[in-house]
């Protein structure tokens, strides 16, 4: 029997390795913060040692290459390789267009399993905060960073928000629709002065 967390602690190293040279777009952030982040969040909100694997790993196959897959599935089984397979929205160089992903990935969501909504969750509540930090410090140019603009990433996450909270039972739907409002207001050119 294994020690509790040691599948855990190897999928940290495992995603420490193969993520090593990737930085959040547009900053000097390591990616593997993203990962710690995920997985956090999903222990946060009831996820178990499997789940928050899948956190560290829910990347490895849509940004390192489609050759993590079977790797996954030898080393951490059947159910974290299919949540990081549902987290995928698309395993090919160069991706499909932006909006046909998103769409597909939103229509995905609609019946994904429990398991999947919550690491998704996950996943976009943390680059939500990250946008709206970014959004607070640097102003409406963070939306550059970003192939779809401030329009289409503000759709994005509007229809994400809204589909965790249709079908995730959990409280982090919640927050990440509070995150997405603020966003949203942040985002927002600010009011004329009338008078």
């Amino acid at each position: 029997m294994s020690q509790p967390w040691s599948q855990l602690a190897d999928a940290f190293a495992y995603a420490a390795r193969i993520h090593a040279q990737q930085i959040r777009k547009g900053t000097t952030i390591p990616y593997l913060s993203h990962l710690m982040s995920v997985s956090a969040l999903v222990l946060e909100h009831g996820g178990d040692e499997e789940l928050a694997i899948a956190g560290l790993l829910h990347d490895a196959i849509e940004d390192v290459g489609v050759e993590q897959e079977p790797i996954i599935l030898e080393h951490y089984g059947v159910r974290v390789a299919h949540t990081v397979r549902a987290c995928t929205d698309a395993d090919t160089f160069p991706k499909p267009p932006w909006r046909d992903r998103k769409e597909a990935y939103l229509a995905h969501l609609e019946e994904a399993d429990a398991d999947v909504l919550l690491v998704s969750c996950a996943d976009k509540l943390h680059n939500a905060r990250a946008i709206l930090s970014d959004l607070r410090t640097d102003g409406p140019s963070v939306f550059t960073r970003f192939k779809a603009g401030k329009d289409g990433t503000l759709w994005y996450y509007r229809s994400l928000a809204e589909v965790f909270l249709r079908r995730l039972d959990n409280p982090i739907a919640q927050r990440l629709q509070e995150t997405v409002t603020a966003m949203m207001a942040e985002a927002a050119p600010p009011a004329r002065a009338t008078g």
